[in-house]
């Protein structure tokens, strides 16, 4: 069995932005001088790098028989058959649709998402809803990983 594993990483314009934070700050620091104008650039620049890339740092992965998406970790016996979600409806599942009582790893930059119900009793959750790029290869990986789970 092949392990999954993705990285929603931010897109690549954010990294601009963090560029254009860091030139803000300098701007803003240029009265007081030089050397304050450039401490203000690499400090901007560098916090809004970390905030970025910690918000693309999250990850889904099936591992064994688990899915691991952010903090969660669940067994893919406890989880039902997914749906995929094309654009129109991962963006109606993350607003209108969604239930505050689901687990939810979105990213508004990434457009499609699947959807896994939740079939243990004993969780409240009733199902997760993950952003991903591969869709179909994600829902792939936890139907094999359940197929080879041990039956309980």
């Amino acid at each position: 069995m092949q392990p999954y594993e993705e990285r929603l990483t931010a897109p690549r314009s954010w990294w601009l932005v963090c560029f254009l934070i860091g030139v803000a700050c300098a701007l803003i620091a240029l009265p007081i001088g030089v050397l304050p104008m450039l401490g203000a650039l690499v400090a901007g620049v560098a916090v809004s790098a970390v905030v970025t890339s910690s918000y693309g740092s999250m990850r889904i992965r099936v591992v064994g028989d688990a899915l691991i998406a952010g903090e969660a970790r669940l067994p893919v016996s406890a989880l039902g058959e997914g749906e995929i979600l094309d654009r129109e409806e991962a963006q109606a599942w993350r607003t209108w649709k969604a239930d505050t009582r689901a687990f939810m790893l979105l990213r508004a930059y990434i457009g499609t998402a699947v959807r896994i119900p939740v079939t243990d009793p004993e969780d409240p959750t009733p199902y997760l809803y993950l952003s991903t790029r591969d869709p179909q290869r994600l829902l792939d990986a936890v139907a094999e990983a359940r197929a080879a789970a041990p039956a309980a």
